[in-house]
């Protein structure tokens, strides 16, 4: 089977077909670029949509990754960017193999075809020309021996005329003669020709024309098979990645095993516990005996003993226990003492370690401060020593700061953890009084006292509840406090407003009357007029005692 024997006159017809064997290989071309551009843009999007759900820094959805279930979700999300990525090895190692091979390819193949083309036009046109002067001879040798004939019959009719002279006659036979001999010179060009033609045409259609064409199907064969190898590197391109996107659905697979129920639960445990302990029961309280209240022993009273009247609130108000007051949405203090005792002691841990981290990173960039002044010390060229000297004080100024911002926190750290004392001397005594008049009472409101603006509970938020427990019509009738004197002034440092029952809202630079010190809870109480008083946060306002004033403390 050979394209030169058995398609000896198609030439044209196989031109054609192999400028169509070169388009499919320029649209295979296309869809494998096409493919790889398809792998990108998947790989771009898989990236993006695992980017986007990524926990951002420094917010609370990166403390939610403390749980199992977030943890394998985040593993998920990184195996998401390497699955991604073997979609980017698909694309490239198909642009480097596959697209990028075919591309030169077929312009190595578009040359062969034009030189075989032109090698197969250029026989033709030299069989042409042969041809050409075949058919130019062969006129030529017809033509002469039609003129020797008519030469030879004029000579023989001048010769059988008598009137004709004997020169006449010869003239005549000479020109026939010289015909004569022209045709046989054309007829010898004639012959000679025709065998070079004969022996043309035979080398054109059984050697040079099966040659090309044997060449041609060659090219195309090789087209033909380069196609087949290129189809098989697409699928290999696609095999090599399937064990490491295998790999990357097992550690889903894995992460997802690897969620623990129990251990999140553990973990919102540890996340929201108080450390409070619940209140006891409320016992029953004794009305029968006019104008006398009897308390019991557990029941929530005031823990502040003596040296602070009960509050007495709205009497158709009805109180609610610590769990479930209000909180409010002011400014968290620096010392967190608006959080529970466990959860204040993770905040202060928690920014001790912060803190601690800065130090480090300051005391790092203050020894290579350190290291490149002795550098320009012994090579001066480099650089001027004394122009780090502005730096290095700034940065030793910055780790007192911050060693000094460690050691506060590091205090109340202490503090929570009960390794200082909590409270002052006198708030210890006071206590220590109301605990031997009041053993039950201080057992179930034994809380933190430490307490702020956000509404968390302390005794004093305690305290609010038992004045809207107690607190009742029967009180509107029987009871009627008289208002207690003020001690002192006090100006608002900040704005905080009061939103649980017992506090009261202040604005910044406003000036009140102090009714009642703080007893050591971080509470003051204040008055506005007649009818505005309550509790507001000792931090937030700046006091003035009056020294003469009944109540006022003296100090030394």
């Amino acid at each position: 089977m050979s394209w030169g024997t058995e398609l000896w006159d198609q030439f044209d017809n196989l031109e054609k077909h192999t400028q169509w064997g070169i388009d499919i290989l320029e649209k295979y071309i296309k869809f494998v670029k096409e493919r790889t551009e398809i792998e990108l843009s998947y790989a771009k999007q898989l990236r993006n949509l695992a980017k986007k759900y990524q926990p951002k820094k420094n917010s609370k959805e990166e403390e939610e990754y403390r749980y199992t279930a977030c943890k394998a979700f985040l593993s998920t999300l990184n195996e998401m960017n390497d699955y991604a990525g073997q979609h980017e090895v698909i694309s490239e190692n198909m642009t480097s193999n596959i697209t990028v091979e075919l591309a030169r390819y077929v312009q190595e193949l578009k040359q062969e075809r034009k030189s075989y083309f032109h090698d197969g036009r250029k026989a033709q046109q030299h069989i042409e020309i042969c041809w050409k002067q075949l058919e130019s001879s062969k006129r030529r040798f017809e033509r002469d021996c039609k003129e020797a004939d008519r030469a030879q019959q004029y000579f023989e009719k001048m010769d059988a005329d008598i009137n004709v002279t004997k020169a006449d006659v010869e003239k005549a036979r000479q020109q026939a003669q010289v015909r004569h001999q022209m045709a046989e010179d054309s007829k010898a060009d004639y012959s000679s020709i025709l065998q070079k033609f004969n022996h043309e045409q035979h080398e054109y259609y059984h050697t040079h024309i099966p040659n090309i064409f044997q060449k041609i199907q060659e090219m195309e064969e090789r087209r033909i098979v380069r196609i087949g190898e290129s189809m098989k590197t697409y699928a290999e391109v696609d095999r090599q990645v399937i064990p490491i996107i295998g790999k990357c659905l097992d550690e889903i697979v894995k992460a997802a095993e690897s969620i623990d129920q129990k251990n999140d639960s553990q973990l919102v445990i540890e996340a929201y516990k108080s450390g409070f302990e619940p209140p006891g029961d409320i016992e029953f309280e004794d009305y029968t005996q006019p104008m006398k209240r009897t308390v019991s022993d557990n029941s929530l009273s005031n823990s502040r003993g003596e040296g602070k009247p009960e509050l007495k609130f709205g009497g158709k108000s009805k109180g609610k226990l610590w769990p479930f007051i209000k909180k409010n949405k002011g400014a968290a203090p620096e010392d967190f003492r608006n959080l529970p005792p466990e959860q204040r002691r993770k905040k202060l841990q928690q920014k001790v370690d912060e803190l601690n981290k800065e130090i480090q990173k300051e005391m790092d960039q203050r020894d290579a401060i350190t290291k490149m002044k002795d550098v320009y010390l012994k090579n001066p060229q480099m650089g001027d020593p004394a122009s780090l000297d502005h730096k290095l004080t700034e940065v030793s100024q910055n780790i007192e700061k911050l060693r000094l911002e460690a050691q506060k926190f590091e205090a109340w750290l202490a503090e929570v953890e009960g390794r200082l004392p909590a409270r002052s001397e006198q708030a210890r005594r006071q206590s220590g009084m109301f605990d031997a008049q009041n053993p039950a009472t201080v057992n179930s409101c034994a809380q933190d006292r430490e307490s702020s603006p956000d509404g968390s509970y302390t005794e004093e938020q305690s305290q609010e509840g038992e004045g809207k427990v107690l607190a009742t019509d029967f009180d509107d009738e029987f009871d009627e406090e008289e208002p207690l004197p003020a001690i002192g002034t006090c100006k608002a440092l900040y704005t905080f407003e009061g939103q649980n029952e017992g506090t009261i809202s202040v604005v910044e630079g406003e000036t009140l009357y102090v009714i009642e010190e703080d007893k050591g809870d971080g509470w003051t109480r204040i008055r506005r007029n007649e009818d505005e008083e309550g509790y507001v946060p000792t931090s937030y306002v700046e006091v003035y005692l009056d020294k003469n004033a009944k109540g006022a403390k003296t100090y030394i």
